[in-house]
């Protein structure tokens, strides 16, 4: 990767992969987190749908640290947003462009990755002060989208997410990806029904040597 990022978007590229922690129940969260956290995930994002999301922000936060970077995604409004960073969200997703959110982040100092699709979607994002561009869904379009979307764009950093799994996430890295953004195929449901949370540990490491493996 030729371009160098600091702060929170820096942790999250040195990341390679955002855990998308969708509807993961308070009696659990904190056990998810360090399963993704022990296979090398270090980016953790759990969704404002949840019924508990301020309470599980706080407690994965406690859990692991400085360990990992915590953020909230599924926001759509600027309430949500400040609400999630008061009780310690680094990072704010959007699965939209949603310029109230984008601006209480701004003034707030916390990293925004808005979602979007088409190549329109994607500058008014980041001309509207988003720190990164969710390009999202990705696997509507797959890799060659991205690679397109950044060909004119290089200045705006994209991570693909929604429906990126094992086998395409090397695939959205060379394409030009500073990070992908991962859910049910890194924490599916099955295995948080089952608490298995080695399995999850496993997902995690070989997502991590994926991307490792596309940015050498």
């Amino acid at each position: 990767m030729d371009r160098e990022f600091s702060g929170t978007l820096g942790r999250i590229v040195d990341s390679g992969v955002v855990a998308v922690m969708r509807g993961a129940e308070r009696d659990v969260v904190v056990e998810i987190a360090e399963a993704l956290l022990a296979g090398g995930v270090t980016a953790l994002e759990l969704t404002a749908d949840s019924e508990h999301v301020v309470e599980n922000v706080t407690a994965v936060r406690d859990a692991v640290g400085d360990e990992a970077v915590v953020g909230t995604g599924t926001v759509y409004d600027a309430e949500t947003a400040r609400a999630v960073v008061d009780t310690g969200a680094e990072f704010v997703v959007s699965p939209t462009v949603e310029h109230d959110v984008i601006g209480a982040c701004n003034d707030l100092g916390v990293t925004v990755a808005p979602g979007a699709f088409t190549p329109t979607e994607v500058r008014t994002a980041y001309q509207a002060g988003a720190d990164a561009v969710k390009v999202f869904p990705a696997a509507s379009a797959g890799p060659k989208h991205l690679s397109r979307i950044g060909g004119p764009m290089p200045e705006v950093p994209l991570m693909p997410t929604g429906g990126v799994d094992l086998d395409s996430a090397a695939d959205y890295v060379r394409a030009g990806a500073v990070a992908v953004g991962v859910g049910s195929a890194l924490v599916p449901d099955d295995l948080v029904a089952e608490r298995d949370f080695d399995r999850i540990t496993e997902r995690a490491a070989s997502f991590v040597n994926v991307v490792e493996g596309a940015r050498e």
